[in-house]
């Protein structure tokens, strides 16, 4: 009985380690086990991990290697691995987003207007450049009305979203 118990376990340490090389390869560009540490968010959020950006600077600084600006999959492998088994950054549920969408509608029109949610997004919390602003503009703006519905936003953001 225990040994099926560890040779589960085992077999679930083989899958995480399995997907967290299936993402940190492709930003691997020199086939060295090495990625550039501005590829470390990128490479947790495809492992539907949603650290702040405090949250992964304090995670490079604890796999980077001397400073160099790089990151070894040795060194990756095992922090990662410990991230996705104590479920550390898990995604926020729709139903608390809702709610602070529902906060910044005050007159609860169930949408935003591009240059509210600008003001935002750029302003609070952890700030969106321009860059990203414009994408997600782009992305999510009902072009005939010129407004971001938050709730088809929000299925589109979601990981937990009604299909």
């Amino acid at each position: 009985m225990a040994e099926d118990i560890e040779s589960e376990e085992n077999e679930n340490i083989l899958v995480i380690h399995r997907k967290i090389t299936a993402a940190f390869e492709p930003f691997d560009y020199e086939s060295k086990n090495t990625v550039d540490v501005r590829e470390i968010g990128t490479i947790m959020y495809s492992l539907d991990c949603f650290p702040t950006q405090a949250d992964i600077r304090e995670f490079i600084a604890e796999v980077e290697e001397n400073s160099s600006g790089t990151v070894h999959l040795d060194r990756f492998m095992p922090a990662m691995t410990k991230v996705l088994l104590e479920n550390k950054f898990p995604p926020i549920p729709r139903s608390k987003i809702f709610q602070a969408f529902k906060v910044l509608d005050k007159e609860q029109k169930g949408f935003l207007e591009p240059e509210e949610l600008t003001k935002f997004m750029m302003e609070e919390g952890e700030p969106f450049t321009q860059e990203e602003m414009d994408e997600m503009l782009t992305a999510h703006t009902n072009r005939k009305e010129n407004v971001i519905y938050y709730d088809k936003l929000i299925n589109k953001l979601t990981a937990d979203a009604p299909k």
